[in-house]
């Protein structure tokens, strides 16, 4: 049927032969540890059994997801044994038993069994049959993994909470960059340009007021601000390219980086393949990352060498686009409140972005974002 890819035959038959020896060694696992649980419970033993039983579930989950996608190509990510923050065996066993994906993980560990063994009879029968096996095998595994995906997939109430909370603390840290970007250019504004400008004011003023009396120095007045009238211009155009620069609009990420490692004092390799073009604001996200992130190699790194990596990415929630800059340099980058990289993680998250940096002491350095196409 139209939008259905079964897996290939000879993939479907190794699939449905190793999920047999699989599925039962983590079925009687699985049942074994929860009896036990169950039957200890009493005197607290049973506890610890019963958080080992919901671990294993979790592990054994991430060993079929990881088969899955292995032999049938489905996207079925792995997800965390233990919960990120939680401490102590209370914590441990609440937040286990709590959860959904815990009890998802043990259910489909139940009904995986039986369709398991099926599978197994069918792959062995399929062996010297080939009309069974073109036709029948992936079919049979084309429905396994369709349990698989149902059970053993994200779950999308979690998935949109958890989405939603970060959307939001994304947009309180865009709302926190974009203030902090308004007082840079204001900064800007008034301690460059409005400074020129308020200079050639001055300057045309007194050239005014002697034109008549000492015409000389009144054309050394004008000239005098006709330099600081340029001035001002560049720095207003320096300051336009801040927003966002010229070369960017017309040219895209490609030209517009390759601009930027020009200028680096630090040789740069760039590698971009985007097409087709992202939207505005991830190419401008993307820009800015590198700038600053090349900027603060030249100035604290130590690096003989850049390489900036940026390429699309096809995902099933849709294309990202990654950047990634590494240097040679001496390493210790940390990502710390109020610092030049937590305020390119602010850029990065207020499109969604998410943003890591891994800097050892001593090197490498590699900075990355992964930026959404769409949010």
């Amino acid at each position: 049927m139209a939008g259905r890819r079964y897996p290939h035959p000879l993939l479907a038959i190794g699939y449905l032969l190793g999920c047999f020896p699989l599925s039962l060694f983590t079925f009687i696992t699985t049942v074994v540890l929860v009896c036990v649980g169950v039957g200890t419970v009493v005197v607290w033993v049973g506890v610890g059994v019963l958080i080992a039983a919901a671990l294993s579930a979790r592990a054994f989950g991430n060993v079929h997801r990881a088969w899955a996608r292995c032999l049938l190509q489905i996207d079925l990510p792995s997800r965390p044994v233990l919960a990120p923050g939680e401490q102590g065996l209370t914590g441990q066993w609440r937040t286990l038993m709590t959860d959904r994906r815990t009890w998802r993980d043990i259910a489909y560990l139940m009904l995986e069994f039986p369709l398991s063994v099926f599978g197994f009879a069918l792959a062995i029968a399929s062996i010297p049959l080939v009309p069974l096996a073109l036709f029948v095998v992936p079919r049979y595994a084309w429905l396994h993994s369709q349990l698989a995906v149902a059970m053993l997939g994200p779950d999308r109430t979690q998935d949109l909470t958890a989405k939603a909370e970060r959307l939001q603390a994304s947009r309180a840290r865009g709302v926190d960059a974009a203030e902090a970007e308004r007082r840079r250019i204001e900064r800007d504004l008034h301690d460059g340009a409005q400074q020129r400008l308020v200079a050639v004011a001055m300057g045309l003023g007194r050239a005014k007021s002697k034109l008549d009396a000492d015409p000389v120095l009144a054309k050394a007045l004008i000239d005098e601000a006709h330099a600081d009238a340029k001035l001002a211009v560049a720095e207003l155009r320096d300051l336009a390219r801040g927003i966002y620069p010229a070369v960017l609009g017309d040219r895209g990420l490609d030209a517009a980086l390759s601009s930027l490692a020009a200028k680096c004092p630090v040789p740069v390799e760039v590698r971009v393949t985007v097409d087709p073009r992202p939207p505005a604001a991830v190419e401008s996200t993307a820009y800015f990352i590198v700038g600053e992130s090349l900027t603060n190699i030249a100035k604290h790194a130590n690096a003989s060498s850049v390489t900036v990596k940026v390429w699309r990415v096809e995902r099933a929630t849709g294309d990202q686009i990654v950047v990634e800059i590494t240097d040679d340099g001496d390493g210790g980058a940390v990502l710390r409140s109020g610092g030049g990289l937590s305020g390119l993680a602010d850029r990065a998250a207020t499109i969604d972005g998410v943003m890591t940096v891994v800097s050892p002491i001593g090197g490498p350095t590699v900075i990355r974002a992964d930026l959404p196409c769409a949010w």
